[in-house]
């Protein structure tokens, strides 16, 4: 059998980063996908870094094209990547607003499509993006960011009904608070707001910390793996319990001795 060959769009930090390196380590030929040249040069070299900025479809599109030429096939598919910032509809620019929804939505939407034909020439093939317990919730503080993972959720079940007569599924994963830096700049006013923004977090998830990053690209690779084979069209939450829980720990000591 032929090396199965994967792509992950933001792959230089955080969760992209663990998620390369993973599948790296369970057989996949890897390239990661970033901007960020500096960090990409500290992969393990049985990854191929490579400098590219999704934001630019053209570029996107391209890489694609190459990659098919290099390895005649391509297996799995981790959209990744997202820029984002805090600020409120009210402040928010139109610049902001709109390569906020470029990368976190647009081009997954593109990128799968140019993917695909790729795959299905494959056999077939695993699209994952990576959303957000945010595109089920809100803080008032970062709506380019909700409305791109709130539309990339839809997007995996439009994908997955479209692609699905080629053999490719395609999921989605939403983790919640994971140390990670796009998650840390939620407390921006030094190290006293940080600490209370992870106190108030953890108090409302049941498993009572925030995640890491191997833990969601360890959701990534079941996700992708045959033993969720008739598993497509969905999105799975890595939240610690976060998007189901009603009260915080805090609140259920209060109430209830046990």
């Amino acid at each position: 059998m032929d090396e199965r060959v994967a792509v992950v769009t933001g792959a230089a930090n955080g969760i992209g980063r663990a998620t390369a390196e993973l599948l790296s380590e369970r057989g996949y030929r890897v390239e990661a996908w970033d901007v960020d040249r500096e960090r990409l040069a500290e992969l393990p070299d049985v990854i191929v870094g490579r400098e590219i900025d999704v934001a630019r479809l053209p570029e996107v599109e391209a890489a694609i094209a190459e990659l098919g030429e290099r390895h005649g096939r391509l297996d799995l598919l981790v959209n990744n990547a997202i820029w984002r910032e805090l600020k409120s509809v009210q402040d928010l620019t139109l610049e902001s607003w709109n390569r906020t929804l470029q990368i976190g939505l647009t081009i997954p939407a593109f990128l799968s499509r140019c993917a695909a034909p790729l795959m299905r020439d494959s056999g077939g093939g695993v699209i994952v993006n990576v959303s957000s317990i945010m595109s089920r919730r809100a803080g008032g503080v970062s709506p380019a960011y909700v409305a791109a993972k709130g539309g990339l959720d839809s997007l995996t079940y439009e994908l997955a009904v479209c692609y699905a007569k080629w053999r490719i599924r395609v999921v989605g994963i939403r983790p919640g608070a994971i140390e990670t830096s796009l998650s840390r700049d939620y407390g921006r006013d030094g190290d006293s707001a940080v600490d209370a923004m992870r106190r108030w977090s953890c108090d409302q998830i049941p498993l009572g910390r925030w995640g890491r990053p191997a833990e969601v690209a360890a959701a990534i690779a079941m996700m992708s793996s045959d033993d969720a084979s008739y598993v497509t069209g969905t999105t799975l939450a890595v939240d610690g319990g976060w998007s189901t829980a009603h009260f915080p720990a805090s609140m259920r000591e209060s109430l209830y001795d046990a």
